[in-house]
């Protein structure tokens, strides 16, 4: 058996590492601690007036009249793709990864004001309900931050309005007969194939009667 020889460490050293785990656990707390504090501070700023709590629809559908069923369905689509953990919601890093996967890489201090935009809850994550606020803002004209145009810009739907919405899906619509088409050249191939055989093995077949009548 090969033993690795431990490393000789000097006082300072282990004293750093000690310290380190000793207050590993305080640590969490105090984090722990930071964030119910913020919780609760802003349900105080509730109770209190200063700050309006947000009214959540049971139903998107019926919150975000503008937009289609088959538009929110494609906006969920997108948000589901990016929500790496599927715990609902896309934090800080998903958004990280989103705008690099899109091109488009942004900056810490840029991710928070995109988030800080939309998260009306104040959790520092974006929820499906505060993602469709990207692309209601977009369509009435009232979005600002760059990177979240860049989100929006995703979808024709939410640059050009009913325009778009009409652009979008006829190129869905042109997807789909596309591959339709493709599908029935495809068989068309196919049976192709087969009558030629056929008309092969008749041939074929016709020749060997006639050779068996000169035997």
């Amino acid at each position: 058996i090969n033993l690795v020889p431990f490393r000789k460490i000097g006082r300072s050293e282990f004293f750093s590492f000690f310290f380190a785990w000793l207050l590993e656990p305080f640590t969490s707390d105090r984090m722990a601690e930071s964030e119910l504090a913020e919780k609760l501070s802003r349900q105080q700023q509730i109770n209190e007036g200063e700050v309006k709590p947000v009214k959540v629809s049971h139903s998107v559908y019926a919150e975000f009249k503008e937009f289609s069923i088959p538009e929110i369905k494609e906006f969920r689509k997108t948000f589901q793709k990016y929500d790496v953990d599927r715990n609902h919601f896309i934090d800080f890093m998903e958004l990280k990864l989103m705008m690099e996967k899109l091109g488009e890489p942004q900056t810490h201090l840029a991710l928070k004001e995109m988030i800080k935009t939309v998260d009306e809850d104040h959790d520092n994550c974006i929820s499906f309900r505060e993602f469709l606020l990207i692309f209601r803002y977009a369509r009435d004209g009232t979005l600002e931050v760059e990177g979240l145009k860049k989100i929006a810009a995703t979808c024709d739907v939410t640059v050009e309005g009913v325009g778009g919405a009409k652009s979008f899906f006829e190129a869905k619509a042109n997807e789909v007969a596309a591959g339709a088409k493709f599908e029935q050249e495809i068989k068309a191939e196919q049976e192709k194939k087969k009558q030629e055989q056929e008309e092969a093995r008749l041939r074929k077949q016709a020749f060997k009667e006639k050779a068996s009548m000169w035997k």
